[in-house]
């Protein structure tokens, strides 16, 4: 990995901002310029041949490494961003309710990620671009240098909001086409807006406000076994 690690920034000359080798992978970041220049030279040169694209994922960074679903401070009657559509619990988020700018602690908040494989040389790369504009992500389309891109880039718009520039058909591919929002961001309420039902007596699908009652997530459950007991009778101890 570190002998590839150094090949390749030899080969981009400075234009990989960060890289870094963690469990065996080696992980490239590179600026959302230098995006389409950098996956052409790891696809076409002959000492990288990443002809494959396995995915495309986004990344939302908001509240990066922070935990909003700490047991310790749950209580009978608490509840979370989980079922209350109006906030966003803890972390201090503020979604279509509320303020529309959210800051990430990173000071980067989206990115998309991108998993490359050759085959013939079998070896694997992830390079990692971040989005300049927080609050409108967007980045160059890579379906020009692999076809496949297609639906992973439409899965990253639909689901994280990132704009893929000259992508011949963005738009979304598991949501509705009504949807509001995008669903993998960190202010959006795992509750969603609106809940859909089909209308017997109108005889088509609608739209109406969320109606789940709010509710405690942190389970509590009691098991009266000897295995989660903190002791043991003699009278169990002899039986057993």
């Amino acid at each position: 990995m570190e002998q590839l690690a150094g090949h390749i920034e030899q080969a981009l000359d400075g234009r990989v901002s960060e890289s870094q080798i963690h469990c065996g992978e080696l992980t490239l970041v590179v600026k959302p310029a230098e995006l389409m220049p950098v996956m052409r030279v790891l696809r076409d040169n002959e000492a990288f041949r990443f002809d494959q694209l396995i995915d495309i994922t986004g990344v939302d960074y908001a509240a990066y490494g922070q935990d909003e679903w700490i047991t310790e401070q749950a209580s009978a009657t608490g509840f979370s961003r989980g079922v209350d559509g109006f906030t966003t619990g803890r972390l201090g988020l503020t979604g279509i309710y509320g303020v529309h700018e959210i800051k990430s602690n990173t000071g980067r908040r989206f990115a998309a990620v991108y998993h490359l494989l050759s085959v013939a040389l079998n070896q694997r790369v992830r390079v990692r671009a971040f989005c300049e504009d927080d609050n409108f992500p967007m980045l160059d389309s890579i379906t020009s240098i692999w076809s496949c891109a297609d639906w992973f880039e439409r899965e990253a718009f639909d689901l994280f909001g990132i704009i893929f520039d000259g992508h011949p058909d963005l738009r979304r591919i598991l949501t509705d086409y009504g949807f509001v929002g995008h669903p993998f961001r960190k202010d959006f309420p795992l509750i969603g807006n609106v809940e859909v039902r089909y209308d017997e007596d109108r005889q088509r699908v609608v739209y109406e406000p969320v109606s789940i009652a709010p509710r405690v997530l942190v389970p509590r459950v009691i098991r009266k076994d000897n295995r989660y007991a903190d002791w043991v009778s003699e009278e169990n101890r002899d039986d057993a």
